[in-house]
């Protein structure tokens, strides 16, 4: 019989979290591989000399984490992990995945001229039925759908890009590089809806299933806002992280006695 995984009995740390914690090690540095199964309750236990209570309250953490699932009747299995972008700093699908090993490719769905409606004219600052171009694209990532992205742009800037590779490169990349239009900075929103029809076609989901949709304006260095998109993620396979940090009391008041004195 193996002996027991070492733990420190006399800490401040419970057994169940020190045992969620080395069990997350294993699953993070590929030893329990995803889609894996993992050991059973009982051989938790005699892994690591504790009750089945322990074991389970660590499971059941690291299945709250999205770490593990479970089966009905089959056990518990490792979770394939999600890829995530942060959203710290202004950049393409394809820019940020790459630079983590991960293959992107794009299906491009559609491109055309069609009149802006009243909520890509708004958030472009032009006329209603003004004349857009519009870009359907699937992101593959590692060849399998994660997003679906639907691109508005004014037809002077968007006719520019009728000629560009966009199976393999970002749109940003290509306004930068190829269109000579620096970027400054984006204003981005973020919900949660149902797949449609074309969501479901896309990403092949279910009809209904909850997918994550990005908001995103995004402005030239001048201001002007240059690119409207919807987003649309697969929420099994995709994360946003955020980095926030606390306003500090003392700048909040400088803030608020600038903002007085205006």
């Amino acid at each position: 019989m193996s002996k027991p995984a070492s733990l420190v009995p006399v800490t401040s740390v419970p057994l169940y979290a020190q045992i969620k914690d080395a069990l997350r090690a294993k699953i993070l540095n590929g030893i329990y591989a995803p889609h894996s199964q993992m050991p059973s309750e009982h051989e938790l236990c005699a892994m690591f000399g504790v009750s089945r209570i322990t074991v389970r309250q660590a499971l059941g953490d690291l299945q709250k984490e999205g770490l593990l699932f479970k089966l009905h009747g089959k056990g518990t299995f490792v979770s394939k992990p999600k890829a995530f972008q942060n959203v710290s700093s202004l950049q393409g699908f394809a820019e940020a995945m790459s630079s983590m090993g991960y293959e992107i490719v794009n299906q491009l769905r559609s491109f055309r001229v069609v009149e802006a409606d009243r909520n890509v004219a708004a958030r472009l600052g032009l006329e209603e039925g003004a004349p857009v171009t519009e870009i359907h694209r699937v992101r593959l990532l590692n060849r399998e759908p994660v997003s679906l992205e639907l691109t508005w742009l004014p037809e002077a800037i968007g006719t520019r890009l009728a000629n560009a590779d966009l199976v393999t490169r970002d749109i940003f990349l290509i306004l930068e590089n190829d269109c000579g239009v620096p970027l400054g900075h984006a204003d981005v929103a973020i919900d949660a809806i149902l797949a449609d029809d074309e969501i479901v076609d896309a990403l092949r989901v279910e009809e209904g299933s909850p997918v994550l949709r990005i908001d995103r304006l995004t402005h030239d260095a001048t201001g002007a806002p240059i690119d409207y998109e919807h987003l649309y993620f697969r929420g099994d396979a995709f994360q946003y992280r955020f980095r926030i940090d606390r306003e500090k009391a003392g700048n909040s008041t400088k803030n608020k006695a600038t903002r007085k004195t205006r």
